[in-house]
């Protein structure tokens, strides 16, 4: 789990992303899963967009993708969510 320290300072480096995923109507499936936790692996932090058309709720959205990708919700703001998961070849984020 990561401290609120922590989460403080992922939100500041996630400020400045792009979101590289969107969750659209179809929701969240496997293969959204499998290459998120490609880009997680190789990045170690990043954004995805609900979009207005997502019947599920974006609480929901992000709860399934943290457990699906066994990643980490750093934060929920507005229509998109922010995720991190320590690299296991690739770290370049260091948590105070």
């Amino acid at each position: 789990m990561l401290t609120g320290k922590q989460k403080r300072y992922l939100r500041s480096e996630a400020h400045h992303l792009k979101p590289i995923f969107q969750v659209g109507k179809d929701g969240v499936n496997e293969n959204m899963i499998e290459q998120m936790k490609e880009a997680l692996e190789k990045r170690e932090l990043i954004k995805v967009s609900v979009l207005q058309n997502c019947l599920e709720d974006k609480d929901d959205v992000a709860v399934k993708l943290a457990e699906g990708t066994e990643a980490e919700i750093v934060q929920i703001i507005g229509n998109n969510i922010v995720l991190y998961k320590e690299s296991e070849e690739n770290k370049h984020i260091q948590l105070p």
